[in-house]
């Protein structure tokens, strides 16, 4: 089979892995080397700051020895096999560099013989680009299971990420549709690299011009939504575990995918792509608004809302929480007001230093003020107005459809007086 077969079977393969942002990475180009990790930008991927940057993601083989229902490159599967040589990986990757295809390379795995003995193939990959070329675009490896410590240790000085897939968010769901995967497996891979990473921080500490050498851009990984009945509620309480326990960048949603010939034990469809997107905003909020999961999702209320954003549902269902005054609350209650985002609170903290604010005010940092304002107070509006808006059974409809948006201006005067 030619490379280009190749490319066209293997590139297809890896679609279905959605960790491979290429965030997080700074990396100096080596003199007289190719690549770098930062600029604009075939696979395009954003950072979180909104740059596009392209990478080559690819599987270095779609063979593998494992039986994971879910996955389409199954040992049971009868789809179309094909495996690189770590020459021809190295060799894509400088010649899609050079004519501006892409920044960087993502590179996961069937597993073959063992686990151990397809992520040396990978690192070897990665020693290549770096020294035998100075690569210095950004590279994410994927990391099987159960991989030994020793290759961890030599992959992280030469790559931006490194990532293990949970896949599936619980014990019974792995053992049902993933046999040869365990929780911890998974696991103790993410803590060694986790302790590796602190490592190297302690190493780097205290120097003046101080970089990080192991996996810069941190680890990630992804976990299936829809391919099990597990809940909202599991699957963020397993990504909030990782966070904490392991220190993890990312955790990446993937809305499963039907695939040919699947297991009956699989759902004939995808979930709502909705659903994939709320568990992304419940994240956001977990990790940078303050808010715990349980808040989000609990045993009454298992999955999230699929109509509004997981924010303004709390914000609905707590509304003896508010009004909040926008020139008194402190910046963790802030942050709970739909509509209101972390740079905004941070500008409105900044800005009240020094006057009191008003509606005009938020409207110039171009807050969603049709979403924000009836849980919000300022200084000489109507409280009992606001609360009785807090009450109306109505708020729901009013705050959130955008074709709800003339009705709800024509209101602000009843509800807030001259604000």
């Amino acid at each position: 089979m030619d490379v280009r077969r190749k490319l066209a079977v293997l590139a297809d393969a890896a679609k279905y892995d959605a960790s491979c942002a290429s965030s997080g990475s700074r990396r100096e180009t080596p003199k007289g080397g190719m690549g770098n990790t930062e600029g604009m930008g075939i696979c395009h991927s954003y950072t979180p700051d909104g740059r596009c940057v392209s990478l080559l993601k690819i599987l270095f083989t779609n063979y593998c020895v494992y039986d994971c229902r879910y996955c389409v490159n199954r040992i049971s599967s009868d789809v179309e096999r094909a495996q690189f040589s770590v020459r021809e990986v190295v060799d894509l990757t400088i010649e899609f560099y050079r004519r501006n295809y892409i920044e960087g390379l993502f590179l996961s795995s069937g597993i073959v013989k063992s686990p151990d003995a397809t992520m040396a193939e990978l690192v070897e990959v990665a020693r290549s680009l770096r020294i035998d070329h100075g690569f210095g675009g950004y590279i994410h490896l994927k990391v099987p299971p159960g991989v030994s410590r020793e290759l961890i240790a030599r992959a992280g000085p030469l790559v931006d990420r490194l990532s293990v897939n949970v896949e599936l968010p619980t014990t019974a769901d792995l053992s049902s549709l993933a046999p040869e995967k365990t929780l911890g497996a998974i696991e103790s891979s993410m803590a060694i690299m986790k302790e590796q990473i602190d490592e190297s921080k302690e190493r780097t500490k205290g120097m003046r011009d101080r970089k990080e050498t192991f996996i810069p851009a941190g680890q990630s990984t992804q976990m299936i939504v829809g391919a099990t009945p597990a809940t909202d509620s599991q699957i963020l309480a397993t990504a909030t575990r990782l966070y904490t326990g392991h220190g993890l960048r990312r955790v990446y949603y993937s809305a499963f995918s039907p695939i040919p010939h699947a297991d009956a034990r699989l759902p004939g469809k995808s979930p709502p792509l909705v659903r994939e997107h709320r568990l992304y905003e419940a994240d956001w909020l977990v990790r940078f608004y303050g808010f715990q999961a349980s808040e989000l999702v609990d045993g009454t209320h298992p999955n999230l809302d699929l109509d509004i954003d997981p924010k303004l549902a709390w914000a609905l269902a707590h509304r003896e929480f508010f009004p909040i005054d926008v020139n008194l609350a402190d910046r963790e209650a802030l942050l709970r007001v739909p509509g209101l985002g972390v740079r905004n609170v941070d500008r409105i903290l900044a800005m009240r230093r020094h006057r009191t604010l008003a509606l005009e005010d938020l409207r110039k940092l171009r807050v969603a003020v049709r979403r924000s304002l009836p849980f919000l107070a300022f200084a000489g509006g109507s409280e009992g107005a606001r609360v009785r808006t807090l009450d109306s059974m109505e708020l729901r409809r009013r705050v959130e459809p955008a074709k709800q948006l003339a009705l709800f201006e024509s209101q602000v005067a009843a509800v807030g007086g001259q604000l």
